[in-house]
């Protein structure tokens, strides 16, 4: 038995799903992406900084989380975190004992650049929630319809 064989055959229905939800996501990736580049910054820069404000509040950023959040690796993470100090976004602070941890933290640029990004990214992805919701319901109730009718 394959792996694959558990899963349903997806319908012309679910293709349409897919392909609508794909659309939608690379239509808010392409326009988040301009709007980046617009201040000055780029997209891994942007993921990064919405990395750190984004964490729950009291917990600390270290460069192993932002590896986790973005799915880079932990070398690719601790580079970005330079480019952003050296851009003047962010800063190391010590967060232990023995001072050779340390975390990320947001400067007041980075803050700043942030309430600009994060006002109009909300307003573009309220605009497009409908689209998103509909693709994304049109997969789901496929899913409980299947699951509904393999229980009876």
């Amino acid at each position: 038995m394959s792996a694959n064989s558990r899963y349903a055959v997806p319908s012309q229905i679910d293709y349409e799903a897919l392909s609508d939800l794909r659309y939608a996501l690379r239509k808010f990736t392409d326009f988040s992406v301009s709007e980046v580049i617009k201040l000055g910054l780029t997209p891994p820069q942007h993921q990064a900084l919405l990395a750190i404000k984004g964490l729950p509040y009291g917990k600390q950023m270290t460069a192993g989380i932002l590896a986790d959040r973005l799915l880079i690796s932990l070398q690719s993470a601790s580079e970005l975190i330079t480019g952003l100090i050296d851009a003047g976004y962010v800063n190391l602070v010590p967060y232990d004992k023995s001072g050779k941890r340390h975390a990320v933290e947001l400067l007041e640029k980075a803050e700043v650049t942030l309430r600009k990004l994060g006002g109009i990214h909300l307003h573009e992805i309220r605009e497009m929630a409908p689209e998103l919701m509909h693709a994304l319901r049109m997969l789901q109730d496929r899913g409980r319809l299947e699951k509904v009718a393999w229980l009876s």
